[in-house]
């Protein structure tokens, strides 16, 4: 019972000596914390060229009688939205965009990895969207794959229709990179790194300081304390 109540003692003692010792750095934990945010705003803001994005979304009817759409329609074109997806993404429809726009420095592979496309849960609406550098590049990209697709779709697929649900918009806002993110990301790693070295340096440092430490890691009690103001005097 002594020997776990010593043990838990010295427990309690050590995170205490580690929490005055952070609080101790707490101005260099915020002053290193402020400049390293500071820092992470500087690259966002200035270094980092924006990207845009703009979404397009259509509306694929796929009509198994044609005056009237069926719950088998709407299930089997919920399905086929992956099928649609691989289509949209197909090097005849990336080309063909590539074509229109006359973008000649553009690959299918560069032009692909602007371009995603998800379905919206439980619908066979899907949204196209693209990401670009040039905000209404990106809007023209969206619509000529918007529109280069559906002609595809309806071929391949053989189906009703594709509709538009919604055009592209002209972003006015870039997507990326997030300066919220950038500047607490930058505070979060320089006060981590901070509160890092000082614990390390803290665990390292294995030297008596007080006779405290005497008698906790060495078991012997001090008789005396000489100031050191005295041994300077007598120097």
């Amino acid at each position: 019972m002594d020997t776990n109540k010593n043990r838990s003692d010295e427990i309690e003692i050590d995170l205490r000596e580690v929490f005055l010792l952070l609080l101790s750095r707490l101005w260099l934990i915020i002053l290193v914390g402020i400049l390293t945010a500071a820092v992470g705003f500087g690259i966002s803001a200035f270094l980092i060229r924006p990207t845009y994005q703009s979404t397009t979304k259509i509306y694929i009817l796929n009509k198994q009688d044609e005056n009237t759409v069926t719950y088998s329609d709407v299930q089997l074109g919920t399905q086929l939205t992956k099928d649609y997806a691989q289509l949209i993404t197909s090097r005849l429809v990336l080309e063909k965009v590539i074509e229109e726009l006359r973008l000649r420095n553009m690959a299918y592979e560069d032009m692909l990895r602007k371009v995603s496309v998800t379905a919206l849960t439980d619908t066979r609406i899907l949204s196209i969207t693209v990401s670009d550098h040039d905000p209404v590049l990106a809007m023209n990209i969206a619509n000529s794959i918007r529109e280069n697709a559906a002609v595809h779709i309806k071929n391949v697929m053989d189906i009703e229709a594709v509709n538009v649900a919604e055009t592209a918009n002209l972003p006015t806002q870039k997507a990326s990179p997030s300066v919220a993110k950038w500047v607490l990301g930058g505070g979060s790693i320089g006060a981590f790194l901070v509160i890092a070295i000082t614990l390390l340096v803290y665990f390292l440092d294995d030297t008596i300081k007080t006779s405290d430490d005497v008698e906790k890691y060495l078991g012997l009690s001090t008789l005396a304390l000489i100031p050191s103001n005295v041994q300077r005097k007598k120097k």
